[in-house]
């Protein structure tokens, strides 16, 4: 197996020698050089050409957001920030800069309760060479210029129409590594809020997914929000998983549909599931769903997907050229159920197409 050489950048001494303890202790991983700023880190990072870089954002000399401009503009290499949950926004603004993947430390202060990032950190450190840099700089180049503010109206209540026959106005998006970035070039593409409606399982940590819905919402015409216990599935909403919770969904008495929160069983490796939301979904919509399958590791989804095709709805999924890791896509692929294959960059027209709804509107 391939040794993986690590270069740490972290301005706290504690911190550099915790984390590169946790990643000396995996046979296939070596730690090559850290730095204590950005400045030296970019030496580092030149000199020594890693296969990863793990990243604090808040540094002296130079920010994390800095280095990594300039890093993907000369030698592309993976980034992991490891970042406080008190950065939420930040971390955000890092993903689009062309980080990777990021990993929340549980306090700020130097405490023994960093070692807690230690499966996580070791497990994305893995994925490393399963990642596609050429992905990652072309979503990477789409965010290069800020997101317009789109400009909030009323959706129609009605589903939308092709042919006299009702098509499909829910739609169920699952994601995890390079999944936030790839779902803001989605939603962003709704320029006005069309009548469909959204639920999205993004896998990501507790306290982030509030600030990242009202990151998404910014710039898109549709109302995006973290989901909440009893919010109601309707036209022109996108209800993003609360991190650390499954999202599912039931139908009241009066026929509308309501979202729940649920914990996670100890069989869901991923969380929020997508598996989970999707067989939620396909036992409440039927043909009316449409589920896609973005870029992320692991095989969250290819259950998902299957219950969404014998419901009598249909399935997308990213293809490998724009995926930052294939995983999931190729695992929902793999199940020989899903309809199309698109690439990041045509993914909003597939999905608009299949929903019957006008580009660019």
């Amino acid at each position: 197996m391939s040794v993986i050489r690590v270069v740490v950048i972290d301005d706290s001494a504690y911190n550099r020698r915790t984390i590169t303890k946790m990643l000396e202790v995996m046979e296939n991983v070596q730690v090559v050089g850290y730095a204590a700023d950005g400045e030296e880190g970019i030496r580092r990072i030149l000199d020594l050409r890693p296969d990863l870089v793990t990243l604090d954002l808040e540094m002296p000399k130079m920010d994390g957001f800095t280095l990594l401009r300039i890093v993907m503009n000369t030698c592309p290499t993976p980034v992991i920030v490891i970042s406080a949950r008190s950065e939420d926004e930040r971390v955000f603004k890092a993903l689009e800069l062309g980080a990777v993947d990021f990993i929340a430390k549980p306090t700020t202060a130097i405490s023994d309760q960093l070692l807690k990032i230690r499966e996580d950190l070791q497990e994305k450190v893995c994925n490393v060479f399963n990642l596609n840099m050429a992905g990652i700089k072309r979503r990477e180049a789409v965010h290069a210029a800020e997101v317009p503010v789109r400009k909030k109206k009323k959706a129609p209540a009605s589903p939308p129409l092709r042919g006299g026959q009702p098509l499909r106005d829910v739609i169920a998006i699952g994601a995890s590594t390079g999944g936030p970035p790839a779902l803001q070039t989605i939603l962003s593409a709704f320029a006005s809020p069309h009548p469909v409606a959204i639920l999205i399982s993004q896998h990501m940590p507790a306290g982030f997914t509030k600030a990242f819905a009202e990151r998404l919402n910014r710039g898109s015409a549709l109302e995006i929000k973290e989901a909440a216990d009893g919010d109601h599935v309707r036209p022109g909403r996108v209800l993003v998983a609360p991190g650390g919770l499954n999202l599912v969904f039931q139908t009241l008495k009066n026929g509308e549909v309501v979202a729940r929160l649920a914990k996670p069983s100890a069989q869901d490796r991923y969380v929020p599931s997508v598996d989970v939301m999707f067989d939620s979904l396909a036992g409440i919509y039927g043909e009316r769903l449409l589920g896609v399958v973005l870029t992320g590791m692991g095989n969250d989804g290819s259950r998902g997907v299957r219950a969404i095709k014998a419901a009598g709805g249909q399935v997308l999924a990213e293809s490998e050229e724009s995926s930052v890791v294939f995983g999931m896509p190729r695992e929902a692929i793999a199940t020989g159920v899903v309809d199309g294959v698109a690439p990041l960059d045509r993914m909003a027209r597939e999905i608009m197409d299949r929903c019957g709804l006008v580009h660019g509107i």
